[in-house]
C-alpha cells in the first residue's frame, strides 16, 4: 500500500519538480517513480550509502534516506547532484514522511493495537478502528512485557521481531527505551507452562546468543480485542511485583503473582500498621540475618523441623531452640499454622516497603 501511495504522491509532485524523482526502499529497489520506466528496477549498489542514513549523491541523483525505525526504511531521489537537487530532495522527503506517518497511524494494525494497549482509543471506537482494518477481533491473544535489564549493545527488538515473523497475527513494538511490548495470538485454551515455555525461549535466546539479559512479564488470556489493555497492564504488574518478590525470576506471571499481588495493592500506612501490630513484642528488625535465613528454610520445607535441621546441618534441637527464640522476639511460634501465615505476610509486606515499587 505505502508504493502506491508514494506513486501518488510523486506523480503530483512531477508537475512542479521539472526532474526525475522517486522513492526506493531499504533495499535500493525503486517502489516509485516519475519515470515509470525505472519503477521495480534495483540499485543494489546502494545499500551502504542508505544504511547510513545520510544524505548522498550517486551517479547523477541526490539520495535522502527516512524512516521511523532505527534504520531508515526508505529514500527520497531527485535528480541532479546541485544544491536545488538537495533543497527537492529534502521537501519530498518531508512531504512523503508525513504522509506515510498519518497513513500508518490510520491504517497500520500495529500502530493499532499499540494505541489499544495504552489506552489512547476511546472503548467505542476500538470496534469500528477493527472492523475498517479487517483486524480478527475474536482470537485469543496474551501480553509478554520484556523489559531489558543489560545489553550488548545488540538491538534486542529486532531479535523478538525476528522470532515472531508473522505480522498479521503477532505484534512487536517498542514503548519504552527499555520496554518491547509482544502481542501474541494464541489458541484457545492454551496452558500457561506453554506461554512460560515461550518466554523462555525469548530470554535464553537474547541471554545465550546476544549476551542481553531481560525480564519477562505475562499478562492473562486476552480474548477480545478490549481486553488486550488489562492483559498489558498485567505484564507491567507482574515486572514490578517481581522485582519486589521473585527478583531471581527472569519470567513473571501475573496469575502466578499470588498473594504478593494483593501485598502490592495494599496503601503503606496500611502496611505499616499491619506490622507495627503483629510484631508487638519487638520489631522485625530486631531479627539477625542467620535468623531470618533459618525462618526461610524452615517456610521452604513446608514448617517440617526434621527437614529443615537436616537442609541447614544442624541438630534438630539446634533449630527448635532457634524457633523458641524467634517466639520470644516476636511473639509468634511459626510451628503453628496460623502463626506461620502471619509471619510469612510480615516478611513480604515488610520487602514490599523496602522496595517503594512504581504502580501502574
Amino acid at each position: 500500500m505505502s508504493n502506491r501511495l508514494f506513486q501518488g504522491i510523486i506523480h503530483q509532485m512531477h508537475d512542479s519538480i521539472d526532474r526525475v524523482i522517486g522513492v526506493i526502499d531499504d533495499t535500493a529497489h525503486v517502489v516509485a517513480c516519475s519515470d515509470l520506466s525505472k519503477l521495480d528496477t534495483s540499485r543494489e549498489y546502494l545499500s551502504i550509502d542508505l544504511a547510513e542514513g545520510r544524505t548522498f549523491v550517486r551517479d547523477g541523483y541526490t539520495y535522502k534516506p527516512f524512516g521511523t525505525g532505527r534504520h531508515p526504511e526508505f529514500a527520497v531521489f531527485v535528480e541532479g547532484a546541485d544544491e536545488m537537487a538537495g533543497r527537492y530532495a529534502g521537501i519530498l522527503t518531508v512531504s512523503i514522511a508525513g504522509i506515510k506517518q498519518y497513513y500508518d497511524e490510520k491504517y497500520d494494525r500495529g500502530n493499532f493495537i499499540k494505541n489499544v494497549i495504552l489506552d489512547n482509543i476511546l472503548p467505542g471506537d476500538v470496534y469500528i478502528k477493527a472492523r475498517e482494518l479487517h483486524f480478527n477481533t475474536d482470537v485469543s491473544r496474551v501480553v509478554f512485557l520484556v523489559r531489558i535489564v543489560s545489553t550488548s549493545g545488540v538491538s534486542a527488538f529486532d531479535v523478538i521481531q525476528n522470532l515472531f515473523p508473522d505480522k498479521q497475527k503477532d505484534f512487536v513494538f517498542n514503548i519504552a527505551e527499555s520496554d518491547i511490548v509482544i502481542v501474541k495470538e494464541i489458541k484457545p485454551g492454551i496452558e500457561a507452562k506453554d506461554l512460560e515455555k515461550l518466554a523462555r525461549s525469548i530470554v535464553d535466546t537474547l541471554a545465550g546468543e546476544f549476551y542481553t539479559r531481560v525480564t519477562v512479564g505475562i499478562g492473562t488470556v486476552a480474548v477480545g480485542v478490549k481486553d488486550l489493555a488489562r492483559s498489558f497492564k498485567e505484564a507491567q504488574v507482574s515486572l514490578e511485583v517481581g522485582k519486589v518478590f521473585d527478583t531471581e525470576k527472569a519470567i513473571v506471571r501475573y496469575d502466578n503473582l499470588g498473594i504478593a499481588r494483593l501485598i502490592y495493592q495494599l496503601p503503606t500506612t496500611l502496611c505499616e500498621m499491619f506490622l507495627r501490630e503483629v510484631f508487638i513484642k519487638g520489631s522485625i528488625d530486631s531479627l539477625d540475618k542467620e535468623t531470618l535465613f533459618t525462618i526461610q528454610k524452615f517456610f521452604e520445607n513446608n514448617l517440617n523441623v526434621s527437614e529443615t535441621s537436616r537442609k541447614l546441618f544442624v541438630h534438630r534441637n539446634t533449630l527448635v531452640y532457634r524457633l523458641e527464640k524467634i517466639k520470644k522476639l516476636t511473639g509468634l511460634d511459626l510451628r503453628e499454622f496460623d502463626h506461620a501465615i502471619v509471619f510469612k505476610v510480615a516478611l513480604m509486606v515488610k520487602k514490599y516497603l523496602s522496595a517503594n515499587p512504581v504502580k501502574y
